[in-house]
Parts: structure tokens; sequence; C-alpha cells
């Protein structure tokens, strides 16, 4: 008797249908849950700064003064800027580089959030005071 071995070619076919299926939905899953990791950096350099300034305000009475730029190095997604900074009253912005071009958030003295997001499948959140944190537009 004959004693074939190897897999019939409706075999093959059904395992790469089957792969092609689950990365055809794990792919961009993934990829979503890379930008909301990124996400976290521009969040927590935000509040680092933040903390900063307000050390720099006990120390001197003022904001005016404080040094607050810092771009993006390397592999780095977000650089700080202070676009307005007074006696009184701050305003501190995250703006995307590299892989997350599109995404900018803001924090001012009085602790109120705003994202402004131009990337592709995100949207700016329908609420005030938070920084989008999920798709498409959850805080």
């Amino acid at each position: 008797m004959n004693n074939q071995q190897g897999f019939t070619l409706i075999e093959v076919m059904i395992t790469v249908a089957i792969i092609g299926i689950l990365a055809s939905i794990a792919v961009p899953q993934y990829s979503d849950y890379v930008t909301r990791s990124r996400l976290v950096e521009a969040q927590s350099k935000l509040s680092d700064t933040r903390v900063r300034l307000e050390q720099f305000f006990v120390n001197n009475r003022t904001y005016v003064g404080f040094t607050c730029t810092q771009a993006a190095v390397g592999n780095e997604n977000f650089g700080i800027t202070c676009p307005t900074q007074t006696a009184t009253t701050f305003v501190i912005s995250a703006t995307g580089t590299n892989k997350m071009v599109g995404f900018g958030f803001t924090l001012d003295d009085l602790n109120q959030k705003a994202s402004a997001i131009t990337a592709a499948g995100w949207s700016n959140p329908t609420t005030n005071n938070c920084w989008v944190s999920k798709k498409p537009n959850i805080c």
C-alpha cells in the first residue's frame, strides 16, 4: 500500500485564510494600542512640566523666566513648549512629532486640559477638560 505524507492543497488554503483573517483583525488593533501608549508620553510630560512650573512659581512668585522648551529627542514623540507665560498664568503645549504628528495637548495653570487632534481616525473630545486617550474621542 502507498503511504503518502503531507498536506492537501485545501488544508493549506484553509490555514492561510485563517491566518489572513486573524492578521486583518490583529494588526489594526495593535497599531491603535501602540498609538494609545504613546499618548501617555505627552500627558506625563505635561504633568511633569506643570509640577516644575509650580515649583518655579513658589521660588520666584512668577512664571515668567521658566525655561519650558523641550524638543522631542530620538524616539520621543512629543515636544513641549510654553507659548504663554505671565506672572500668574501659563499654558503648556505638547505637540506630536515622528509618528504622532496630528496630536496636540495643552495644560494651563488652572489644570484645564485640552486636546487638538487632526490625525486620521481620531477626533477631539466632546467633553471639556480632558485629554483624548482612546479612539474615537474617549478621555
